[in-house]
């Protein structure tokens, strides 16, 4: 990840925080309870967003959690961060849950140093079913 400012979305269904690097600055928020619906995720994103004078472009990267967490959260948040992508040419980037052990801007460049959010955010593993 070459980006310094970015938009970190780690929306799981419990821990549910937005976090903004801009220009050597960090800063977070709490969601509270959401119905997580594409629409609420992205009202709450651009208020952040305008709250902190920050607009996404190709110099950003978005960080998503994969999870584990609620399938529907999870989902959502892909969607949103792919729509951004789209629409502003960011990079997209993924980590899991696990690594990152509190919401915090050490911790997250941590991850980023550490190589541990990877732009492969779908890792697809197969079964196979074999009859004797």
């Amino acid at each position: 990840m070459k980006n310094n400012n970015f938009l970190i979305l780690s929306i799981t269904g419990d821990k549910n925080y937005l976090g903004l690097k801009v220009n050597n600055k960090f800063f977070k928020h709490k969601i509270q309870k959401l119905n997580f619906k594409n629409d609420s995720i992205v009202n709450i994103i651009i208020k952040f967003l305008k709250k902190h004078n920050a607009k996404i472009s190709e110099n950003y990267s978005i960080i998503v959690n994969l999870g584990p967490g609620s399938f529907s959260s999870i989902r959502a948040s892909l969607t949103v961060a792919k729509g951004i992508k789209l629409s502003c040419g960011a990079k997209i980037y993924g980590f899991k849950d696990s690594d990152l052990r509190e919401f915090k801007l050490e911790n997250i460049e941590f991850l980023i140093n550490k190589k541990l959010v990877q732009n492969k955010l779908i890792k697809p593993v197969y079964a196979i079913n074999y009859k004797s």
